[in-house]
């Protein structure tokens, strides 16, 4: 009995070498996040998987309705409508603007394309948890894919934009060109805010019901609907309110949107160094959300 009793228990092998074994038989933490190099390296193999998902969602967005892909021009055109009765004609917004509705449908497509990828972005992880849990693969490929959507919906809606802009007598010109660059630094910051915020809604789901009442302040101090550059020329607001309402990066990609579509807004009606500031903001959204977004990759479709 005494020898039974005094003899000790087994001794636990170390951490350290448990962890060395693993390594020497190539075995790794499961769903550990990978090195940010790799992490671009992963998503860059997945670019075909990027694009194909973004167009099969857009594809089965409006598959339910009868007019189906026509809703893509025809829901940001009727809400165009709707701010033309109520800013251009009860507000008088238009007073002073030439070529006020080419200035305001090019206000709300742009915005639209911010907004929505913002918006799909905060349900990237927290809508596709069956997806997040299923397959591995860098999640951050979902709220690029998603941007991806709302840019191919964009660029499917120039179409009506031209015509519009062609309609109200805006001549075609070498400006236009302006709009691919515009477009790729819009597109990096929709990107970012979107990685952003789907980290976020990832972990607080009830953000995505915040979502549109941010939204919906944030277009009404971007100049959507009425001109940024009266409003800051009447020298009566703050100047720190007037340099907030010129750098507001919604309200900077909707000026460069109109400067390059539309002839009779001039460069002198965009704020100043408004390309450095469209950069810089592309810049900060785009490289800062992937990083945030990254450094959570681990904890995606857990708990």
């Amino acid at each position: 009995m005494s020898q039974v009793l005094d003899t000790p228990p087994p001794t636990q092998a170390p951490a350290d070498d448990l962890k060395a074994l693993a390594a020497r038989h190539g075995l790794t933490v499961s769903g550990a996040r990978p090195s940010l190099p790799e992490y671009i390296r992963q998503l860059w193999a997945r670019r075909h998987f990027i694009t194909a998902f973004a167009t099969a969602k857009l594809t089965a967005q409006y598959s339910q309705a009868k007019l189906g892909q026509v809703w893509q021009v025809m829901t940001p055109l009727l809400n165009a409508a709707v701010y033309y009765f109520i800013f251009g004609v009860l507000l008088g917004t238009k007073r002073g603007v030439p070529d006020y509705v080419p200035f305001l449908v090019t206000g709300v497509f742009v915005w639209t394309f911010t907004q929505s990828s913002i918006q799909v972005g905060t349900r990237a992880i927290s809508g596709n948890l069956g997806l997040v849990r299923a397959l591995h693969f860098p999640r951050a490929a979902l709220p690029i894919s998603f941007c991806l959507q709302q840019l191919q919906q964009l660029l499917f809606s120039m179409a009506a934009l031209v015509v519009i802009l062609l309609c109200f007598g805006v001549p075609v010109s070498a400006s236009w060109l302006l709009v691919i660059p515009a477009l790729v630094l819009q597109f990096t910051f929709n990107a970012g805010m979107a990685m952003i915020m789907a980290r976020m809604g990832a972990k607080t789901p009830d953000i995505a019901q915040l979502m549109p009442f941010i939204l919906r302040t944030w277009m009404y101090v971007s100049g959507v609907m009425w001109s940024i550059d009266k409003l800051t020329a009447k020298d009566h607001l703050p100047h720190l309110v007037t340099v907030a309402l010129e750098t507001n990066p919604a309200a900077v990609y909707i000026d460069l949107m109109r400067f390059a579509l539309i002839d009779s807004f001039h460069a002198k009606q965009l704020p100043p160094h408004v390309w450095a500031a469209a950069t810089g903001w592309a810049l900060l959204a785009g490289i800062g959300g992937f990083i945030y977004f990254w450094k959570a990759e681990e904890t995606y479709g857990r708990g």
